[in-house]
């Protein structure tokens, strides 16, 4: 299934989706994430990337195809089931508890094994130095790039092999983009795999191994991240819109 034999930890094949009876939003959708790789996926908005992240992760009934965690079938399969696998997920929207401390949002992303609390919070404490600092404050007062930056460190809590990112820089300042991506790279250098849904589709593609270019719920353009940035169609077609963020 993959260029050097391994098996994907992540892939989804041929999905079909959607939040409406007979209304298809994902219209045979595949994609694949290997051990280690940090995948892309961008598009025009209304393509289906968020759609993808939400059935890949359980959130949305696949009507038809396939996802499988290492080669195991788990569609369908409920997010927390998902979770105990080791997958980890950060929506877009409503991503922290905001009327809960920093220090009780990391303790609701091990709720598992809390023993393990000390461990992972000095873990996420040092790829998220803002966060040790900040231990105490209620989630709601921190400023939308933080608890953006909070709502990974929890995903990463329960030590996940895949982290599934939904569009994670969506309404921040430049400045907390560029942290977010900074950030996105450190935890796939840190060896978990990254499957990140975005936006801002030249900054993914910069710094992704591989991207897939999602339209109208299907694969457009699949590649390298350098491949797809230097890709004529897709330059003329994606990136000219989708790249003004910047």
């Amino acid at each position: 299934m993959s260029d050097h034999g391994q098996v994907p930890v992540l892939a989804a094949e041929e999905l079909v989706a959607g939040y409406l009876p007979g209304v298809d939003v994902l219209r045979g959708c595949s994609v694949e994430v290997r051990p280690g790789e940090l995948v892309g996926v961008v598009g025009p908005n209304g393509a289906g990337k968020s759609t993808l992240a939400k059935a890949v992760f359980g959130l949305l009934k696949v009507r038809g195809g396939t996802v499988r965690l290492h080669g195991e079938d788990v569609t369908n399969r409920p997010a927390h089931d998902l979770v105990r696998r080791g997958v980890g997920y950060v929506p877009q929207l409503q991503n922290v508890f905001p009327a809960l401390t920093v220090e009780e949002n990391l303790r609701m992303g091990l709720y598992l094994r809390p023993g393990a609390y000390a461990r992972r919070a000095a873990a996420v404490e040092e790829l998220f130095p803002v966060l040790a600092a900040r231990r105490g404050q209620k989630a709601g007062s921190m400023s939308g790039g933080e608890r953006q930056m909070l709502a990974m460190a929890r995903a990463l809590m329960t030590e996940p092999r895949v982290l599934l990112l939904d569009e994670p820089s969506a309404g921040l300042s430049p400045l907390f983009q560029d942290q977010v991506f900074e950030r996105v790279k450190e935890i796939n250098g840190a060896g978990v795999a990254v499957f990140m849904v975005e936006q801002n589709a030249r900054r993914c593609l910069q710094i992704c191994d591989r991207g897939y270019v999602l339209d109208q719920g299907r694969n457009a353009y699949t590649g390298t991240g350098r491949d797809l940035l230097h890709d004529r169609k897709v330059i003329e077609l994606y990136l000219g819109t989708l790249a003004r963020v910047r």
